[in-house]
């Protein structure tokens, strides 16, 4: 019986089912490079915070513009709860392939994690910090009703009252924080009063329920131009371009007390190199436009690109630096 041989390559004719044989593993080992390729599906960028709010608007932004960048769909997952530990899990449980990231700021990594009965991961080891976006202040203000203009008359109506109020968006938010960093720096009695969130804090502050109030600036800028409130000072080392005429905590003369809540984009530990890398470049290509610089700047950021580690350094020493601020006040959630 007549066979019919294969075209052949080479000095030998091959039989049939062995030249086939040959064929698939050369299909296959031009296929798994392919396969193996990142990213070949949507990735999920994680947010601690309900829809809304800045964290999940920098989110938006950036899975808008990595979409573009990576070929792939990149959509956000509003995790909110437990001081943005909820979705902190959410990631650091994650499987390490890329697929699932972390809108990370100071709240799930450098506060939440410390104010619960359990430290459910660990902000610095339990992540791979990838890129950091940028920086906004908080801004400590006060009713105009007070004699508060400035940081130093805060201290010094702490210090003749004997205590003084001062309200947060909520128990392990940075406002709260923020307050007692300054507690401690000070050396007066300034008492937290907590809310459900900056917008019936900023209810009550005006209204001169309570004298003073720390959140996040963004929000605050029509308050100061109507004359609502008043800014006492931005927390950052140096002013604000969303507020120019604010002066920053260091002009007060409370070097000490600098302090940014970051936004950055994180990933469960152990990341592959080549992700880390790829991603960090993308965002860093991100923030370099114009258009993007504006729109952040709208939000009170700052934006500041950074390498993997560098991000990881500036990561670790917050959280150095915040963790025993939110043990030794006791704030729990």
């Amino acid at each position: 019986m007549h066979r019919t041989a294969l075209p052949s390559t080479g000095t030998a004719k091959l039989p049939r089912r062995a030249a086939l044989q040959l064929l698939a593993c050369g299909a296959a080992s031009v296929a798994l490079p392919a396969l193996a390729a990142w990213p070949d599906k949507p990735i999920k960028i994680v947010v601690t915070f309900p829809a809304g709010g800045a964290s999940d608007i920098v989110a938006r932004v950036l899975a808008e513009q990595l979409g573009r960048k990576l070929g792939q769909a990149v959509v956000v997952d509003n995790r909110p709860g437990a001081g943005g530990s909820v979705g902190g899990l959410v990631v650091a449980q994650a499987p390490a392939d890329g697929y699932t990231l972390l809108l990370s700021n100071s709240t799930p990594i450098s506060i939440g994690p410390f104010a619960l009965e359990k430290q459910p991961y660990d902000p610095v080891a339990g992540f791979s910090h990838i890129a950091l976006i940028g920086s906004a202040p908080c801004v400590v203000m006060a009713n105009p009703a007070t004699p508060i203009k400035t940081m130093p008359d805060l201290e010094a109506q702490a210090r003749k009252a004997g205590r003084l109020d001062f309200g947060s968006g909520g128990p392990a938010s940075i406002g709260h924080i923020y307050g007692e960093l300054m507690k401690k720096a000070m050396g007066v009695n300034l008492v937290h009063i907590p809310y459900r969130g900056g917008a019936p804090m900023t209810t009550d502050l005006i209204a001169g329920v309570i004298p003073v109030g720390i959140d996040v600036l963004t929000a605050f800028v029509p308050y100061f131009k109507s004359g609502q409130l008043v800014p006492l000072a931005v927390t950052s080392a140096s002013r604000s371009p969303l507020v120019p005429d604010v002066p920053s905590v260091v002009e007060s003369g409370y070097r000490q007390l600098v302090l940014d809540n970051f936004f950055g984009l994180s990933g469960p530990a152990g990341l592959p190199a080549d992700v880390v890398a790829r991603l960090n470049a993308a965002c860093n290509e991100i923030l370099a436009g114009s258009d993007i610089k504006k729109k952040m700047l709208e939000l009170g950021i700052t934006t500041s690109p950074a390498s993997p580690a560098a991000f990881s350094a500036f990561v670790a020493s917050q959280v150095s630096n915040l963790a025993p601020v939110v043990k030794g006040a006791g704030v729990k959630l």
